[in-house]
């Protein structure tokens, strides 16, 4: 028996355009006389829908595609994940289900049964959970088809409050009592950095203790915050792994089971996971320009515009959306003002050469004066603060924009995770933007994958590299006037986000008390800020936005 998994990019409500990827699959699996091809969790809506799954017309058409895909079947039998009404009374509306499509008829349904509702998810605000396991019966071969969250009932802990068991019911114990000969796992499962190995590692905790072949099917693509990597896989009985797919990419692979269901060849060797620091660099890396590029496609937009200090962060995301866009598809705005160093244009200019990118030169000072003029005599003679310095980040972000109403490009924000967790950046300045593609990543990170992008030839110049970053507001300004050196400051905030450690844990790890109590101050203070900033680009377990919701409003 041949199967094909179909990893593929669908775009959320976009029947047509998924429907057309899943049909131009199933004509290649027709031509290669495949048994079985398998698509993706919600491929027929793609995933996630969010609250359009409480609109009944999205549901009518979601119904639709599954018939049509039916019609594609009189060759080769589809597996596909789609949203369905429960014909229950009681219970929620709807259930995330899995679909066998044989013989131009829908041949079974089976739904999801764990509904994970932490970090980014919520499925439990829209689907109902399954209480019925029974295994799928295809041209004589017993399948175990369960849905992405169904087979992590058993999970790596992520930190030191969290359980590995978040269910009380594991599906596969139910379904392995039917003697299935696979597993198949439809999944629309996000890219995280920090947890690279986490998904092999529940794949073969799986296959370790059921000894049969697991089928996983990943979807790729980035849907606005949320960017899913694929890197579906396939697993031998004894928990080899016959074949990782390519991140990032659409992929279409064929297998022939009887060939999986003996060990591999002696003298084959499995490749390992490469869980190096340089590997985690290179893949943010490459989520975040894929990242960029699906939301400019999924958007309809093809123009970027951002501004450009001379300063680290603006520079990397320079060079992510010029390989992401085009470098004709991405301007860049330098705004020097009377606290800009020479060498922050100079720099500024030898990147955009070294790109090939247009550069363009608007003053603040001009704004700034004109600004200043008509509110001195409200300021009533107050000494200058963080008011003036602020002012001139809003100036800049009134240019970006403007400048974005006016050609249809999208604000580039360039705004890192170290300042973004203390509320080191101005609202409706240096904070705005349509899209936040460093929101994610530490400082240090940023420093990381700039080296990883010079490792070759120099495209940022070394000189942004080594000087101390700054915001040039101000006279001699530093970051590390306000906060601690990144170094110091990116550790404690991990340890405070994504790990959830408290405050003692991270001070007893060696922090000093003060330093750490600020920090976490700081943090806890800037909600309000956070909650306005544009979507931000997930590539941790625990970004800003959808998967850390904390309230504005608190005293903790």
């Amino acid at each position: 028996m041949k199967i094909a998994i179909a990893q593929l990019n669908f775009r959320i409500a976009d029947f047509e355009g998924n429907l057309n990827l899943m049909k131009n699959a199933i004509t290649e699996a027709e031509r290669d006389e495949v048994d079985l091809i398998v698509f993706s969790e919600l491929a027929v809506c793609g995933y996630p829908p969010l609250d359009l799954l409480e609109q009944r017309d999205f549901i009518d058409k979601c119904t639709d595609s599954i018939q049509i895909l039916a019609g594609c079947t009189s060759k080769v039998a589809v597996i596909v994940g789609a949203p369905v009404i429960n014909p229950n009374e009681k219970g929620k509306k709807l259930y995330n289900a899995a679909f066998l499509l044989s013989d131009l008829n829908i041949e079974a349904v089976r739904y999801k049964t764990l509904l994970p509702t932490y970090d980014i998810f919520d499925e439990y605000r829209y689907f109902e959970k399954n209480f019925e396991f029974k295994i799928v019966q295809f041209r004589g071969i017993n399948i175990a088809l369960t849905i992405c969250e169904d087979i992590w009932d058993d999970q790596p802990v992520e930190n030191t409050f969290s359980r590995t068991r978040l269910y009380t019911d594991s599906p596969m114990d139910f379904l392995i009592r039917q003697h299935p000969d696979i597993m198949i796992n439809i999944s629309a499962s996000p890219f995280a950095a920090n947890r690279l190995n986490a998904r092999e590692e529940v794949l073969r905790q799986n296959v370790a203790k059921y000894r049969i072949p697991l089928f996983y099917c990943n979807q790729v693509g980035a849907n606005t915050e949320l960017i899913f990597d694929g890197s579906s896989m396939v697993l031998r009985p004894d928990g080899s792994i016959a074949d990782r797919f390519t991140p990032f990419e659409e992929e279409v692979r064929i297998y022939v089971l009887e060939n999986l269901m003996n060990p591999p060849e002696a003298g084959a060797t499995e490749t390992e996971t490469n869980l190096s620091e340089e590997y985690r660099i290179e893949m943010m890396h490459k989520a975040l320009v894929f990242g960029i590029k699906d939301y400019f496609r999924k958007m309809g937009f093809q123009r970027a515009v951002l501004g450009l200090s001379g300063g680290m962060d603006s520079a990397l995301t320079l060079v992510l959306a010029a390989e992401a866009l085009g470098v004709e598809n991405v301007i860049a705005i330098m705004m020097p003002s009377r606290y800009s160093s020479d060498h922050s244009i100079t720099d500024s200019v030898k990147l955009a050469e070294n790109l090939g990118i247009n550069c363009r030169l608007v003053k603040v000072d001009p704004v700034m004066d004109s600004f200043l003029g008509q509110l001195i005599p409200e300021f009533g003679g107050l000494p200058e603060d963080v008011t003036e310095e602020n002012l001139q980040a809003r100036i800049r972000g009134v240019i970006l924009m403007a400048l974005a109403n006016k050609m249809n490009m999208i604000v580039l924000n360039t705004s890192n995770k170290s300042e973004a967790a203390v509320g080191y950046g101005t609202l409706y300045g240096d904070m705005n933007g349509g899209l936040s593609v460093l929101g994610d990543v530490y400082k240090t990170d940023v420093y990381a994958i700039a080296r990883y992008i010079n490792r070759i030839a120099e495209i940022i110049p070394y000189n942004i590299l080594l000087k101390a970053p700054s915001a040039e507001l101000r006279p001699g300004q530093k970051d590390s006037d306000s906060l601690p050196e990144y170094d110091v400051l990116d550790p404690i905030l991990y340890q405070y986000i994504e790990m959830k450690d408290t405050l003692n844990a991270i001070i007893s790890s060696g922090f000093q008390k003060e330093v750490v109590e600020r920090v976490i101050s700081l943090v806890n203070r800037s909600e309000y800020k956070r909650f306005q900033t544009p979507p931000i680009l997930r590539v941790s377990s625990k970004a800003f936005g959808l998967g850390r919701r904390m309230p504005i409003v608190a005293r903790y």
